[in-house]
């Protein structure tokens, strides 16, 4: 396999951003979500101009892992106030860790995992949580593999559709 390349996402990387967010999120979830959740949803959380707000945002940490000029996965970190739910100083947010198909199992999501853990460390913060839909067992094992663990749940909402995210956390 060729190199694996984690970088930084800037204003001139959105499209690309959307292009792996919109296909990621459709590989992982088109099967057990309505054609029309699955609509609403993209439109919402993938617009262009919602990616580029959040870009500039500094509280907000687009990463994409890249082979050559591919993008094949990426990471969304958020600190502070830019956090869902805790909002803790010390702690950082893994909002969104996707890889394309074809890349699962070719340790991606391990060096994006790896990214987000470096970054927590080097701002010396006390852990880093995250939601997982509590039906995505692949992803569960992973990251109980990695040393998170459950410590409470919050409502997902695709469409109208109201799904459980556990929050799983990793002490540091």
């Amino acid at each position: 396999m060729k190199l694996i390349e984690i970088k930084r996402n800037t204003s001139s990387d959105v499209v690309a951003l959307q292009n792996i967010s919109r296909k990621t999120f459709i590989e992982t979830f088109a099967e057990v979500n309505s054609p029309e959740n699955m609509t609403s949803y993209l439109a919402e959380e993938f617009s262009l101009d919602k990616l580029s707000t959040e870009i500039l945002n500094p509280n907000i940490h687009y990463y994409s892992a890249c082979i050559t000029e591919e993008v094949i996965g990426y990471l969304k970190l958020n600190f502070g106030t830019a956090q869902k739910e805790l909002q803790d100083e010390n702690s950082l947010e893994i909002e969104r860790i996707y890889v394309s198909k074809e890349y699962l199992g070719t340790q991606v999501g391990q060096l994006l995992l790896g990214k987000a853990i470096t970054i927590a460390n080097d701002k010396k913060l006390d852990f880093i949580w995250l939601g997982v839909w509590e039906k995505n067992h692949r992803a569960i094992r992973f990251y109980e593999k990695k040393g998170f663990e459950v410590f409470d749940e919050h409502l997902f909402i695709i469409g109208d559709d109201k799904q459980t995210d556990l929050l799983m956390k990793l002490k540091l």
